[in-house]
């Protein structure tokens, strides 16, 4: 076996074995058996990708962060949220409540096997198991109600209306965590309430040629109203994980997460009566896409809250806004109206300055 091939072979190894390759006639070999170079590349993929959500945590902890690696995993989370949003928008024919389900049944395919790794346990602390049931029951009725935006409204508007989210965070911490909340915390808040006005664009104040122009009004309507309530849940998760802290293994918060999401899909779906079968191809493809994005984005941002300054992560996070504007007119062929990007600018500029002056305070 040549130099090169060694290291390769050194390098990559899937469930504790190694691909190896032969001089002779550079067939790859796993478990054994020979291996298409195509698979190959899906099996090294799959395995890094394993390894990275059961060790990153413990890799974490024994090696200092890169200057900038929080921002870096702040910005793909919101590409793969981003992304994710957009095929929760291009499957339409499936309610957005068994989306949900299916993305909570593909991440706890993969969760399981990580708790079993870490040795967690499926449980967590006890003085902590309210909150973790807490946190699972209001995230994931805000994914639901996320997904159902996504369906009702434009993708711009349901991702700028639910970025009001720290807005909430901030009231919530003040009132729970006795958190302190300034005069320039009430300056955000009047400019993200405004961008939503502008958005939502009510009749009582816009006048009713807005509900005459606008044939899906009432549809954006409750788009938009499943989105601004998915910002207060989202709200109230941030203040308990907060209040958690360190001492829960971010891999279990996910896991009442899923936990309690299916739980809820499953009794929803049952009272509504809208189970129905994917069409074969790209709707399946699209829900397991939506899972394996989901689960990522979730990571990936769990990580960057836990190595970054959260008004740096808050800050980079203002990028789902800009995916959702550049996904919204490129597959969707939707220009956003003036107000919608009047209202994005109010929304974004109250994240930035809130990031901005957390970033500041923290310097000091």
């Amino acid at each position: 076996m040549t130099a090169s091939s060694k290291s390769f072979s050194s390098a990559v190894h899937l469930e504790q074995e190694k691909v190896e390759t032969t001089d002779q006639n550079g067939i790859f070999y796993y478990k054994g058996c020979s291996v298409p170079p195509g698979r190959l590349c899906i099996l090294r993929v799959w395995s890094h990708f394993a390894n990275c959500l059961s060790l990153v945590g413990k890799e974490a902890e024994k090696k200092a962060p890169c200057p900038g690696l929080g921002l870096f995993y702040t910005l793909l989370s919101a590409f793969l949220f981003s992304v994710g949003s957009l095929f929760v928008k291009k499957v339409q024919d499936i309610h957005a409540v068994e989306i949900s389900a299916f993305r909570c049944v593909f991440q706890m395919l993969i969760i399981i096997p990580c708790l079993i790794y870490r040795k967690t346990g499926f449980i967590g602390p006890k003085g902590q198991r309210i909150f973790l049931l807490l946190r699972g029951v209001l995230g994931s009725s805000a994914m639901i109600l996320l997904y159902y935006a996504y369906q009702s409204t434009s993708l711009a508007d349901a991702t700028v209306i639910s970025f009001s989210c720290p807005v909430f965070t901030s009231i919530i911490a003040c009132i729970f965590l006795k958190e302190k909340y300034s005069p320039w915390d009430a300056v955000f808040t009047a400019f993200t309430i405004t961008g939503v006005i502008l958005i939502v664009r009510p009749p009582f104040l816009f006048g009713s040629e807005v509900v005459e122009t606008d044939k899906d009004y009432s549809v954006h309507l409750k788009g938009a109203f499943a989105a601004l309530v998915h910002a207060v849940f989202a709200a109230v998760t941030l203040v308990i994980l907060r209040k958690i802290g360190t001492s829960v293994d971010y891999m279990l918060s996910i896991w009442y997460y899923v936990v309690a999401g299916l739980t809820e899909c499953i009794i929803a779906l049952s009272i509504l009566g809208e189970w129905s079968l994917p069409h074969c191809g790209l709707d399946r493809l699209f829900l397991i896409l939506i899972g394996l994005f989901g689960l990522g984005g979730q990571v990936f941002l769990a990580k960057a809250i836990q190595i970054e300054k959260a008004g740096l992560v808050a800050l980079m996070k203002t990028m789902d806004v800009v995916f959702a504007f550049i996904f919204q007119i490129i597959f969707f062929h939707d220009v956003p109206s003036w107000w919608t990007v009047g209202g994005s600018l109010c929304v974004v500029a109250s994240s930035i300055g809130a990031a901005v002056r957390k970033w500041y305070q923290s310097s000091k």
